[in-house]
């Protein structure tokens, strides 16, 4: 499949199932990161969506490819800013059901201004989908999407996305790396392991956690691993050789030491 670096990349059509993937939203500050919109027989739904700078170049981009009006779910996989912050628009705008970690649930209201709450269609319980840890499918169209639990990965209630048609999993911030261009998938995983370690050192938890989701994943039907930030890997190849290196990476708690926590003179 040949990339180019435009403003999306359709990761995966048939014909009634598409995946496409927004890699260049973000403008000025803001750190790079990825939005995704997965479509099966016209009902839709947006993953990780971001905050007010995607919102509005997002939504011109989905006008591309579906109606906001054949979109069924707003899906985050955590509570970060770059995830979900503009929840309320999407209340507001859109008819779209809000799918979340329970855990996060009764904090998201804290998002919604009473301006945008009485202009929301709905009541905001009767919008929200409140995933169990142990995750759940979600019916789209004539498929469905995979909740897969990827707790403390980096979030304590933390999902990633599995479209079991495209057999895609969009992992959130495993996988994550930080570089100017995300359009294309990687080439050499070697030259890419800088732009990955510190951010998995620093933002997952420990590598017992790690381990647990690797052999998940290997028990999984994948074919790519897309994060929300940077570049996919694509093909077996460079998914194992991210599974590999992943698993046996030390990192958060593993890191920890009295030298962390010293009160500052």
């Amino acid at each position: 499949m040949a990339f180019e670096r435009t403003t999306s990349q359709v990761l995966f059509d048939n014909g009634t199932h598409k995946c496409i993937s927004f890699t260049s939203l973000v403008k000025g500050e803001g750190v790079q990161a990825n939005q995704f919109l997965i479509i099966d027989n016209e009902r839709a739904a947006v993953l990780d969506p971001g905050g007010d700078l995607t919102y509005v170049p997002l939504t011109m981009e989905l006008n591309k490819y579906t109606r906001l009006t054949n979109l069924d779910y707003v899906m985050a996989s955590h509570q970060d800013p770059d995830i979900i912050t503009s929840m309320p628009r999407w209340l507001v705008y859109t008819e779209a059901k809000i799918v979340a970690s329970k855990l996060w649930a009764r904090f998201l209201p804290h998002l919604n201004s009473a301006f945008m709450s009485d202009r929301m269609k709905g009541s905001w319980l009767e919008r929200l989908i409140e995933l169990k840890d142990g995750g759940q499918r979600i019916p789209l169209g004539e498929s469905y999407i995979v909740a897969v639990p990827a707790h403390f990965l980096h979030s304590v209630g933390n999902f990633q996305f599995y479209d079991p048609v495209a057999k895609i999993l969009f992992s959130g911030d495993m996988g994550a790396s930080i570089v100017d261009d995300a359009s294309t998938p990687l080439e050499d995983f070697e030259s890419h392991i800088p732009k990955m370690r510190g951010f998995h050192q620093r933002y997952m938890c420990n590598n017992k956690i790690i381990r647990l989701w690797v052999s998940m994943v290997r028990s999984m039907d994948v074919e790519m691993i897309v994060p929300q930030h940077g570049n996919a890997f694509i093909g077996q190849e460079k998914i194992n050789q991210f599974l590999d290196w992943v698993e046996t990476l030390q990192c958060g708690t593993d890191l920890m030491d009295e030298s962390v926590f010293t009160c500052p003179e």
